[in-house]
């Protein structure tokens, strides 16, 4: 049996579950926050509920582009250093990682619906306010669809931070 292999499934699973309810609750209160603040919106309609869980899930998303990056992330330092140090550094690795993805997502959405909003003639969120089950449908689908085709891009960048060994110039 590998036994970091193993360390990096109980890490990951602990780290996924635990960073991902502070990041999706963290997510949660700022849409809440938002929603209360800039658009008065102090209970939850059904058309904001809708709205929210787009931005939930679009988080979610993104984020979850990280893992691949990070097993790659953990491959490179598993060949250079000890169990307990390599587990501190995947759990570095991992937040920074967690951090620009979350980043992304945030901006991402806020881009993407304020790009929406000022290409239509109606505010959206007006009629989220108003409970307009049918906007918030498609500011959710648009926002979510945006996430998954920027997300290949997020992945990328992430994947430019690792350490990849240096090879030899090959010849041409």
């Amino acid at each position: 049996m590998n036994y970091n292999i193993a360390l990096l499934g109980i890490i990951e699973v602990v780290s996924a579950i635990s960073i991902g309810i502070f990041i999706l609750a963290l997510t949660y209160k700022i849409v809440q926050f938002v929603g209360e603040k800039y658009y008065g919106i102090k209970e939850f309609n059904h058309a904001y509920s809708i709205f929210t869980a787009a931005i939930i899930l679009s988080v979610g998303l993104m984020v979850s582009g990280v893992i691949q990056p990070l097993i790659s992330s953990f491959r490179l330092l598993n060949k250079e250093e000890g169990t307990l140090l390599l587990a501190f550094k995947y759990i570095g690795t991992g937040a920074v990682y967690i951090a620009i993805a979350y980043v992304a997502a945030v901006l991402i959405g806020l881009i993407s619906t304020f790009l929406y909003s000022k290409l239509t003639p109606i505010d959206e969120f007006e009629e989220i306010r108003k409970n307009n089950i049918g906007v918030a449908i498609i500011v959710s689908a648009i926002l979510i669809t945006l996430t998954m085709l920027s997300k290949s891009g997020v992945v990328m960048i992430i994947e430019a931070l690792i350490p990849y060994p240096q090879l030899p110039p090959t010849g041409f």
